[in-house]
């Protein structure tokens, strides 16, 4: 007997607004900080175009609906809505919104909204960012606007995508503006700032006594020690209490464990820093952890990691020749292949295990989550475009993998109430450009034609059975 997804799951897929919108100079928006990033005279792409989901979006929608996707994560761009992010309202921005929010609608795919996808206000971040705790009420006000406006339609409200990967790409790695590296004090500072702004932006819904849910969005990656050895499981832990623990802590602990705020405060001290707490943000943490109605996980990958005695050094590999990532902290530890996980070409390992072992863990350490949606997943592949076919199996054979691990969690008691792959549509990919593709729906750039990849073909069977079919079931 093939095993069955629940009869209200959600299969979704997901868009983010810089990298589908385009239309970067109309409708009265203002510049994120990537228009001015992507337009340096280095830079091999920008979204100024994108996949013109400012102008596509009733043919993505129609597409939707055709192919059985029922939910969509679209993202509202704070600087389409509020230009300079703190100044005055765009009506043409917010009209915009409501176009699209009623389209999803009238298409039966109900939309998932996010506040802060990446796309910082040009102004705002050029003012310090996450770092700055002005920056929080900014993004309060902006959330406001939001909800009185759409909260008539929009039921499900996401804060803040993957905060671990934006500081992670500003500070770490180095790959996002402003583009530092290896400065884990200023990651860690801006992740309690980015954990006080979700609460606030959860106090704020639940004041309104709107008809809906809120929560949060974490890039969760499993962390392996390579090794049984102490230094190895170290190393392991020490990345897990940085990359998830510490806001997994903050969301649905109502503040820090004693462990993890060890870890924590010896990470800053490398850097002769100290974590900055401001009276009332722990009591604050405390009343929204108990306000949350679900956390969305995106999962991509884990990493297997090992002990690392040199200085911190990361290559990332942005252009799909594999083999070329490098990832090692100071102080921490160092991302390492395990020969016996297969691998993207963009150096990302395969390991579906990871998902369900993050899945119950979030079950067993953190039971107060309420439900979980899987809220990212995918693979990018560099998509043959044969005769108008795109046959990409191997997506396929990734997403099959990982809808099975979760129906492993579920069948664990983890209730799991959706999935949504990455992407609905083939989008620009903040560090590759436009050649790492993830779409169900290939994108034509030139002429931003969508043609279906086999992959959606097969996820609208996924959608029709609730369970999984062979990739030889679908024509």
């Amino acid at each position: 007997m093939m095993r069955q997804f629940p009869e209200q799951f959600i299969f979704g897929a997901a868009t983010a607004a810089y990298q589908a919108e385009g239309a970067v100079n109309e409708g009265g928006r203002g510049p994120c900080y990537w228009d001015e990033f992507l337009h340096r005279p280095e830079s091999r792409f920008n979204g100024d175009v994108a996949s013109d989901f400012y102008h596509q979006y009733p043919v993505d929608l129609k597409l939707s609906s055709e192919y059985g996707v029922n939910g969509i994560r679209i993202s509202i761009a704070w600087s389409r809505v509020i230009p300079d992010g703190k100044g005055e309202v765009s009506e043409e921005g917010l009209a915009f919104y409501d176009r699209l929010i009623d389209e999803c609608i009238a298409n039966g795919v109900e939309p998932f909204v996010t506040l802060h996808h990446f796309d910082t206000p040009l102004p705002l971040f050029k003012d310090g960012d996450w770092l700055n705790r002005d920056n929080i009420d900014h993004f309060v006000r902006f959330a406001e606007v939001c909800f009185d406006r759409f909260g008539d339609r929009v039921k499900k409200w996401v804060s803040i995508n993957e905060p671990w990967s934006v500081v992670a790409g500003q500070y770490i790695i180095g790959h996002f503006p402003p583009n530092i590296k290896y400065d884990v004090a200023k990651a860690i500072q801006a992740m309690h700032h980015m954990m006080v702004a979700h609460a606030r932006v959860v106090e704020t819904y639940k004041a309104k006594a709107l008809d809906g849910e809120v929560g949060i969005i974490h890039i969760l990656e499993s962390k392996y020690p390579i090794t049984n050895s102490s230094e190895d499981m170290e190393a392991a832990r020490i990345e897990d209490t940085l990359a998830n623990a510490f806001m997994l802590d903050a969301c649905f602990k109502g503040g820090y464990s004693e462990a993890t705020l060890r870890t924590i405060n010896q990470l800053m001290g490398v850097q002769d820093q100290t974590l900055e707490i401001e009276l009332g943000d722990i009591e604050l943490l405390q009343r929204a952890s108990r306000l949350n109605d679900f956390l969305g996980v995106n999962y991509y990958a884990s990493h297997f990691i090992a002990h690392h005695e040199g200085e911190s050094g990361i290559h990332h590999n942005g252009t799909g020749e594999k083999g070329t990532s490098v990832f090692g902290l100071k102080g921490i530890g160092k991302r390492v292949a395990n020969p016996a996980v297969p691998t993207t070409d963009w150096d990302w390992p395969i390991y579906p295990q990871g998902l369900t072992d993050m899945l119950k863990r979030i079950d067993r350490e953190y039971p107060t989550y309420n439900k979980v949606y899987v809220t990212e997943n995918g693979m990018g592949y560099k998509d043959d475009f044969v005769d108008g076919e795109i046959d990409d199996t191997p997506r396929i054979d990734y997403i099959a993998q990982h809808l099975d691990a979760i129906l492993d969690a579920i069948e664990a008691g983890v209730d799991v109430k959706g999935y949504f792959l990455w992407s609905l549509m083939d989008v620009l990919s903040w560090t590759n450009g436009f050649n790492k593709r993830y779409g169900l729906f290939y994108v034509d750039f030139e002429t931003q034609k969508r043609y279906p990849k086999k992959s959606a073909r097969w996820m609208r069977e996924v959608a029709s059975r609730r369970q999984l079919p062979r990739p030889e079931e679908v024509k």
